[in-house]
């Protein structure tokens, strides 16, 4: 049911790629420094599969219409053509993005019951929204591969890791907090970016952010789940002391290069969607990992010590989460101003020599 569900979500997040990615100047300054992806420009419409299909430009936005009229479609393919164009507003609105999700709902339901409890799927709704609100199907998709990678590994071995005492409670389903913990920083991004904080010169950065949080995620999750299952040795981080498996702050080389092995795959499927650079997508496969040992060191000189019974994991994820993004966003600005102080120091320079 997941592989289905990804391969359905995957090709229409293919049909509504943008083809090309533009950087926005950075402060007036710096073309080409900066990019939000484009405008999708061309949506292909499933309800005509013979009539041809007429495309009109207007303003940024490529309509398709179907050339043959509705009154000849019967209802059915009527109301799968409503449904599409919904589905397909570009760009997205509250409309798309609530009916998209609850479809998704509906459709998915049998896969989401798996990994998450029916209050966590009321959190995933909310998650879902405001992400295809901010950037659209294609950042939607990252959030489904997210949560197919995330609930498998984390049912690799599920048996053995309760017998020894060390897998995530309820076999696995994750509740609200949790996916609260795992999106907050992913929220904050898409929020910005729907409320036009910093203007447009930050609405790529935020972007990127959203898709470095759920990369750091991501690759924690699978890194920790894997190490639990097939960890040969586990270190403690600060010390390299031998400790048992699931101990907090534990590494183990298996779990390790697993994490590292996630992230690559889903930076790279960021940078096809168009979520990112190439550039920006090394960067939130090192941010991730920076991120990540932060967290191990956390887990181990922190959390469930006296006086900090409040660092649970939820707290932990938000932390490692929140410090992933902020690593990308930090990263590629301070190599945006790079760029624009370089830029202008050359432009002063010419005109100096000029005169």
């Amino acid at each position: 049911m997941g592989a289905r569900l990804w391969g359905h979500w995957y090709r229409f997040a293919q049909v509504c790629k943008p083809r090309e990615m533009q950087r926005p100047a950075l402060c007036g300054c710096v073309e080409g420094a900066s990019h939000r992806p484009s405008t999708r420009s061309a949506v292909v419409n499933p309800c005509d599969l013979g009539p041809t299909i007429r495309r009109t430009n207007r303003a940024s936005t490529t309509k398709i219409q179907c050339s043959a009229t509705m009154g000849t479609q019967g209802l059915p393919t009527i109301l799968i053509h409503g449904i599409m164009e919904v589905l397909q507003q570009d760009p997205p609105t509250w409309t798309s993005s609530v009916a998209s999700n609850a479809l998704f709902l509906v459709v998915g339901f049998p896969a989401l019951r798996v990994g998450l409890t029916i209050p966590a799927m009321a959190s995933a709704f909310f998650l879902g929204t405001v992400t295809w609100r901010a950037f659209g199907a294609q950042a939607f998709l990252l959030l489904v591969v997210y949560f197919i990678l995330g609930t498998g590994v984390t049912k690799v071995k599920i048996k053995q890791k309760e017998k020894e005492g060390i897998a995530e409670k309820r076999s696995g389903k994750r509740g609200p907090s949790s996916v609260w913990g795992s999106g907050a920083a992913g929220i904050a991004c898409a929020i910005a970016a729907i409320i036009g904080l910093g203007g447009s010169d930050f609405s790529y950065l935020w972007q990127l952010g959203f898709a470095a949080s759920f990369a750091t995620k991501l690759s924690d999750t699978v890194s920790s789940e894997i190490g639990k299952a097939y960890g040969t040795t586990t270190y403690l981080v600060t010390t390299l002391e031998v400790v048992p498996r699931g101990t907090e702050g534990a590494v183990s080389l298996e779990g390790t290069l697993a994490g590292l092995s996630a992230s690559l795959l889903f930076c790279a499927l960021a940078y096809n969607l168009s979520q990112v650079t190439a550039r920006d997508a090394l960067i939130c496969i090192i941010g991730s990992q920076v991120a990540n040992l932060i967290e191990s060191y956390a887990g181990a000189t922190l959390q469930d010590k006296k006086g900090f019974e409040w660092l649970n994991n939820d707290v932990v994820n938000v932390l490692n989460i929140s410090f992933g993004a902020a690593l990308a966003i930090a990263a590629s600005y301070s190599i945006l101003l790079r760029a624009s102080f370089t830029r202008n120091s050359a432009k002063a320079s010419v005109t100096w020599w000029i005169y």
